[in-house]
Parts: structure tokens; sequence; C-alpha cells
């Protein structure tokens, strides 16, 4: 018998012979003499069914499934529940089978229904929760033996009690709690888990220096999400820290309870980050588990995240394709260490290559495929025009085939906000990008195969490679200048995970979710408001701990080439769709023949054999009729930029 159905089976007899012993022992308190003598000998007529019966209660409140060493409130709350049921069974049939009108008097009686309640009630929850504390008290005493690190914790309470019972039990190794600071001044006083509140966030200097005087310092602080929100005012308390050189790390946890809480250094952008949307993990769960998945450009910022988000999610299989062969080393390796339960495997391939791509898909025959390989670098595209052409759209038509071809169900285009009436290459490579894959997509939709093939588009993401918040970091890293190109830049910003896991979402929607949803072809997640780039960077400057123009300057240093001033989410004249997802909106299809784009395709391919920018420019003009390569287009009313919290803007 396998290890797992053994402790199973031996909870079943525990509850089981906890019933059996209940009812003796209220007999065996409540009558003495003859009384005890008669009522233990009917009791061998009867037991037999009530337990019986009790082991289908206790498996109706799911008393076997939950383990005993995380036995908690709602475990008590299950054995209440059951044994109260057991209790009210008991009334009736000794008020309505046995009482005085068949037998001339009552089995139980009131009293005893009453204690059988209470005792079984105790037999039932006290072995449970004995063992945890058993399980608990050993686990501490190992991980204190461990722990040499005292750990200044910083947030509230919810999330320190949690951080505190990742340190006893071992998940944060080498780390021990010795004090708590909090940003409620009602927490003063107090303590969690035996662990003291010492101060405010706004004090953790004077606690600090004080801790090291008593002989008693910390050697790292912990940061909770509670204590970098806005509210918080993060930026006081990490600039007390420069002068404390402690190491500060935040919490780290994938948010599924896939994996333990764990923590990670803190960056600038986990300070830069808005309210995020709630992501229904079930459906994504449901929409990848067991798939075999293909990601493009898989090595990444992007389609690393998209690679570690299935495998989380349990896809099956998944397949990294990456042209650049330390990329496909690094999310190979972090794969196989996160997520072994996930089949990894990678290619060193160019999505430009239709002769590699066509048989690799093939061979793998993928369930789902999301490309995200790409060139995106505006200036970089309006320099190499040829090169975006052929990766963003030759590349992605070839990816595009090659799902088709496979047979895959579902087909994901990474795209971009500046899709939407572009004014630069990439933007229109993008767009042109969507209208093939939209293309692609109706013929399904006139077949009713279920076959999807839908392009997402998002705006920057905090952290990937090339986007401006590394860019500021590593200007402030130097002691600046930090370079914005313009005061009046505004863009949305969005986290990787977020942009992912919704990205997925958007891939899962087939238009038939609920009444108010449509099929649709192209999906734009909801970013927020939009920021103010010299907003963004006097923010990060004073999040290091320094003032902007004081002692770090900020340069304007002027619009690049095929950049606008703001992003929009959908173009003046694209039909919004219905999705009923929370965080992403859709566009319905808007594109032209096959016969028509295939014309196009051929026109390009011949510009760059010639190297001819102006017949290119010709044909992006007539695919994409909002497309202008000679001038910067902006919307009549831009989006007015989110407000930082004031706490950012003061000193």
């Amino acid at each position: 018998m396998p290890k797992q159905n053994l402790k199973k089976s031996a909870i079943v007899l525990h509850d089981l012979v906890m019933t059996a012993l209940a009812i003796w022992l209220v007999f065996v308190v409540r009558f003495e003499g003859p009384l005890l003598t008669e009522h233990l000998r009917y009791l061998p007529r009867f037991l037999p069914f009530f337990v019986v019966y009790a082991g289908v209660v206790y498996w109706f409140f799911s008393l076997y499934r939950s383990k005993w060493r995380f036995a908690s409130l709602p475990d008590l709350s299950n054995i209440v529940k059951a044994v109260s049921v057991l209790t009210l069974s008991l009334l009736v049939v000794d008020y309505v089978l046995i009482g005085p009108r068949f037998y001339g008097a009552f089995y139980f009686g009131k009293i005893s229904i009453a204690l059988y309640w209470l005792v079984q009630i105790a037999l039932l929850g006290g072995p449970r929760l004995t063992y945890r504390y058993f399980k608990y008290a050993r686990t501490r005493t190992s991980a204190e033996r461990e722990a040499t690190l005292p750990a200044l914790l910083l947030g509230r309470g919810v999330e320190i009690e949690m951080v505190i019972r990742a340190m006893e039990s071992g998940t944060m190794r080498r780390l021990r709690p010795a004090g708590i600071l909090s940003p409620r001044s009602d927490d003063l006083g107090q303590s969690i888990r035996g662990v003291p509140v010492l101060g405010l966030l706004s004090e953790i200097a004077t606690i600090a220096n004080e801790a090291a005087e008593r002989g008693e310092g910390f050697r790292r602080i912990v940061a909770t999400p509670s204590a970098l929100v806005p509210e918080a005012h993060p930026e006081k308390w990490l600039a007390q820290t420069r002068r404390l050189a402690l190491p500060i790390s935040r919490i780290d946890t994938s948010g599924e309870g896939a994996r333990d809480t764990d923590i990670a250094p803190l960056e600038i952008e986990d300070l830069l980050v808005r309210s995020t949307v709630a992501i229904d993990r079930e459906r994504l769960g449901a929409f990848l588990q067991g798939k075999r998945v293909i990601v493009t450009g898989g090595g990444g910022s992007i389609g690393s995240e998209i690679c570690l988000r299935c495998a989380a999610f349990g896809a099956a299989e998944i397949l990294v394709v990456e042209s650049s062969e330390p990329a496909l080393f690094q999310i190979t390796e972090l794969l196989a260490v996160q997520e072994p339960d996930t089949v990894v495997s990678g290619v060193l391939a160019d999505v430009r290559d239709r002769e590699r791509i066509m048989p690799l898909f093939a061979a793998f025959k993928p369930d789902i495929v999301v490309h995200a390989a790409a060139l995106k670098h505006v200036p970089y595209l309006e320099a190499d025009w040829s090169e975006g052409i052929k990766t963003n759209i030759f590349g992605s038509v070839n990816v595009t085939d090659a799902t088709i071809a496979a047979g895959a169900k579902t087909f994901v285009l990474i795209s971009t906000d500046k899709a939407i009436e572009p004014v630069s290459m990439l933007g229109a490579t993008k767009r042109f990008a969507e209208i093939y894959a939209q293309s692609r997509d109706a013929e399904f939709v006139a077949a009713a195969s279920g076959v999807r093939l839908v392009a997402v588009r998002f705006g920057n993401v905090l952290g990937s490679a090339g986007s401006v918040v590394p860019k500021f970091k590593a200007q402030i890293a130097r002691g600046g200048p930090v370079t914005v190109t313009s005061p009046d830049m505004i863009r949305y910003f969005m986290t990787i995970r977020e942009a992912c896991d919704l990205v997925l979402t958007a891939a899962s929607h087939t238009g038939a979710d609920n009444a108010e949803s449509e099929r649709a072809a192209v999906y734009v997640l909801k970013m927020g408001q939009p920021v103010r780039i010299m907003d963004l960077a006097e923010r990060m400057i004073r999040l290091a701990g320094y003032e902007p123009g004081e002692d770090i300057e900020i340069i304007v240093s002027g619009v690049r080439p095929g950049e606008r001033l703001n992003e929009i989410l959908f173009a003046h004249d694209e039909p919004m769709a219905e999705t009923g997802l929370d965080g992403i909106m859709a566009a319905k299809p808007s594109f032209a023949g096959r016969a028509k784009i295939q014309s196009w395709l051929a026109r390009l391919d011949e510009a760059i054999k010639t190297n001819d920018r102006i017949t290119a420019n010709a044909v992006l003009d007539e695919a994409i009729p909002d497309f202008s390569r000679r001038e910067q287009k902006q919307p009549a009313e831009p989006a007015p930029p989110a407000s930082l919290p004031a706490a950012a803007s003061q000193p």
C-alpha cells in the first residue's frame, strides 16, 4: 500500500476509534452502578451502526483530506460541524425512536448528548492539535539551531506572521525574527508569535542603532509588501537604511501557493508597482495543465517569464525556441531548478528561418504556442528597418504558419501598445503581424474548428531588458545624470509577472465565457493610469536616497525618432469587444483578406532584397492606414498621467 494511502487509513481508523471511545466515556462519566451496566449491555447493538454513520459524516466534512501537521481553525471548524451533525442525530434517535413511548426511558438523555458533543470534539481535535504542536516545536528547534542572522521585519501583522512562520519552519534558512517595525502606531507594544513590535518604520535607524549598542544588532532587514506601498513612505525609511549598511530583502512568493515563501534582494522597481489585477489561477491551471507549450524568444524578459508561468501552472512539456545561446542556457537551467515536474527542452533557432521552424513545430506537436520573439527597440528599428521586417513580420508569419501546420489549438502573439496607430517601424511591424494573425484566425472562425490565433498588446514592463527603469537605475548608480527624453513623455507600466499572467489569461478566452463576452483576435491589457516619465525618474532618485536636482541631475535629451509622447490603447476606428475578464480588454477583428496580405508580403520581401525603404514604407502605409513615417501623430486628447503618491514628491 502506498505511504499516502497508509496515512489516510490511519486517520480514518483513529477517528472511528475515537468515536466509539467518546460514547463509552460519556456513559462511564454520566452513569454508575446498575445504570452503567444497563447502558453498556446495549452498547454493542447500537455502536457499530453509529461508528459507520460517523465515518460517512467525517468524509462529508473533509476530515480525512487535511494533513495533521497543518491542522488549523478551518479543520477545527469542520470537526465542530461534523460532531454537531452526529449530536443532532443522537438527539433525534433518542427522542423519536427510543423515547419512553417505546422502551419506557431515554437511552442517552439530554445531559449525556451534550457531554458527548464536548468529548467527541476533544477526542478528534486534541490529537490533531497535539501532533501539529509537536511537529512545530521540533521544526522550530531545528530552525533556531541553524539560524544565525537576526532579522528586523517590516510590515503589517498578517504578513509578518506569515514571514515568522516561514522562518520557524526553516523555509527562510539562517534567519531568525528579532524585531518588528510596523507602519501602524496601533501595533506598538504588541508582539506577533512572541516577536516584539519595536517601533514604527520611520524609527528604523534609531531602533537599529540602539540594538547594535546593546550587542543585539540586526544582520538583515526583511520588508513585506505592506512596507513597500506608497502609504508606508518607503523612500523615507530606505534613506535611513543607507547609513545602516544592512542588506534589505523583500518577500518573494509565486502567489498561487506552489512554492514556499522566500526572500529576494530589494530592487527599486519593487517600489514602483501599481495595484495589480487579481489573477484567476484556477482558470490558468485548467488552461495549461498537462499541455505542450512552445515559447519563441523564451530567453528574453517576457519569454522567460512566460516559460516560468506555464510551468508553474502545470504545463507538461515546454519547448524554448531562442536564437541566443546564453539566454537559452539560462532559462532552461532555471526551469530545471524551479519546476522539475515540467519536461523542458531548448533549441537554438531563428524564427526568420522558415525551413528550421516548420519541421521543429511539427515534431513537437504543441497545444499552445506563445510567440514572444521580436526586435523591439524603437531607435534600432528606425535605423535597421529591414531587420525589423524580417523578424517581426516574416518571423511572425513563419511561427503562425508553423503553429497551424502542427495542429496547435492556441497561438498567442506578444504585441505592443505601439502597434496602435503606429508612428515607428516597431509599431508598424507589430501591427502587420497582428493583421496576419487576425486573418488566419478568421479562417478558423468560419470553419468553427476551435483553433484560436490572438495577439495581446501591453506597454512597458518593469525590469524588462531595454526598459527605462533599468536604464535609470544604472544612471543613478553612476551618480547621474538621469536622462529623460521629454518632460511630457507618458508611459504605462506593469510588472513582468502580471503581464505574463494576463497574457495567458487572454489566451484562455474563447469568447463563450459568459453572455457578454465576444470572440476577439486582439486583446489589450489594462495597465492602470499612465505615468509621467519625469515623475518616475524623480521618484527613483528619491528611493535611492538622493534628491533630484541636488544630488543627481535630470537632463532632457530630446524625443528619439519613432517615439511619441504618450501611448494609446485602441485605434480611433478600432471597435472594442467585451471579454468578461478582469484586466483584459479586446478589439474586434480588423484585417485584410489573405490574398492581399500575401501580395504585401511579396512586395516587402522584394524591398528587403533591394534595400528599398521607400517601397517598404509604401506597403506598410497601404496595409496600415494609420501609419505614417513622415509625421509624429499624437492623440488629440492625451490621457492624463497618474499622480504619483504624495510621499514620492516630497524630500
